[in-house]
This record gives C-alpha cells, sequence and structure tokens, in this order.
C-alpha cells in the first residue's frame, strides 16, 4: 500500500515594506535555502507549496518541478497568503522566509522628492507571522529559522529556545554566520543538536526530519 505523500508549506526569501509607491524597505535574504529545501523535498515526493518572496526572480522554471509556487513581494502579501495556506492540512510548515520586523508608519501617496536634504521615517512593528502557524495549523510540524549574524553559541540556542516556547513551534533552526563561517543547531524541546557546518547539511537534516513525520 502507497503512503500518502506527505504536504509541507515553506516560506522563503526577503520581504518588502512601501515608502512610497517605488521605494521600499528591504533585507538580505535569498531564499536560497528555502528554495533548495523545496526541490529537495519534492524529490522525495512531497507536495510542496512554495511561498516565494522578490529574491530569485530569474531562476528558471525547472528549478520549481512538482513544486506549487505562490509568488509575493510585500509583507501584506505575505500575510495574506500564510493565513490562506495554514487554514488548509499540511504535515509541516517549515517557515524561512526573512520576513520584515518594521515597516513605515505611513506610506507616501506619492514618490518622495529626490531633492529633500534628510528624510526621516517612523517605523512600527509588523505582526509575527511565525506565531499564526499554532493558530492556524497547530496540527502541523512546525519549523522556524532564528538567524543572528555573530552570536555566540550560548547566546544564538538562548534566542532559539525562546521562540521555540513563544510561537508554540516543534523546531528552531538556530543558524549564524561569522567571517565567512556558517553555524547551525537544531533546537527542539528535546534538546539540541550537533553543530552543522553548512546550509546544505541543515537541508539535509530537515528532509530527514520531515519525510521521517
Amino acid at each position: 500500500m502507497n503512503r500518502r505523500a506527505k504536504r509541507i508549506l515553506i516560506t522563503a526569501g526577503p520581504t518588502w515594506v512601501a515608502i512610497d509607491p517605488v521605494r521600499v524597505i528591504s533585507n538580505t535574504g535569498s531564499g536560497e535555502t528555502g528554495i533548495t529545501l523545496a526541490r529537495r523535498l519534492a524529490q522525495t515526493g512531497c507536495r510542496v507549496t512554495l511561498l516565494l518572496g522578490p529574491a530569485a526572480a530569474q531562476q528558471p522554471p525547472a528549478t520549481f518541478a512538482g513544486i506549487t509556487l505562490r509568488r509575493f513581494r510585500f509583507f501584506d502579501e505575505l500575510a495574506r497568503l500564510f493565513d490562506a495556506e495554514l487554514k488548509k492540512k499540511y504535515d509541516a510548515v517549515i517557515h524561512t522566509a526573512a520576513v520584515s520586523d518594521y515597516k513605515p508608519a505611513a506610506t507616501a501617496v506619492n514618490k518622495i522628492r529626490s531633492d529633500r536634504p534628510e528624510l526621516t521615517l517612523r517605523l512600527v512593528r509588523t505582526p509575527k507571522l511565525i506565531a499564526r502557524i499554532s493558530r492556524f495549523a497547530s496540527q502541523s510540524f512546525a519549523v522556524g529559522f532564528k538567524f543572528e549574524p555573530g552570536a555566540a553559541q550560548a547566546i544564538l540556542i538562548k534566542r532559539a529556545q525562546e521562540l521555540l516556547e513563544t510561537a508554540e513551534l516543534d523546531m528552531v533552526v538556530a543558524n549564524t554566520a561569522h567571517k565567512g563561517r556558517y553555524a547551525a543547531w537544531l533546537v527542539t524541546i528535546s534538546g539540541v543538536s550537533e553543530k552543522l557546518n553548512s546550509k546544505n547539511a541543515v537541508i539535509e537534516a530537515l528532509v530527514q526530519t520531515v519525510t521521517g513525520l
């Protein structure tokens, strides 16, 4: 008897928040981890839905073979897509997207003139999308990412454990980079994994975890 293909939801890439009709605030998220993870899981037979931000727009179509791809650019677009998808039944939700933590308190209706000597923006917090997983998809195995560039291992893992608890996740990938060296640990309520020295190692560990559910 064939086992039912696991359904996986992945978010990836950066999110934009608008300053005016032509300017945005973004981050350096590339979407690489989420895209590669989606491809690997699809190769194992999982049914993968990928919510992908404005990064990697030039990826060839073959990159997403076997993957249901939904694109977004702005924070509000991701929020709407995420809410809609979470209400469907997924075996696992893996939230790798680099979500904007702040947005302008007001977006200018017209393009702000470039001859102004200075521009002051007031930023306000955006809602924590990761907290919506436990709200709308408590049955799903939930994975979040905590990236802290240059953070010491103890501090990074402590922050990952805090996220694990506050967002009611099943696993947090605690990862950092310092002087070109990458390091990550998988944090669960049961403990902390051995150090993983590359993004590919993290991806393979997640593939094993998700396919073993």
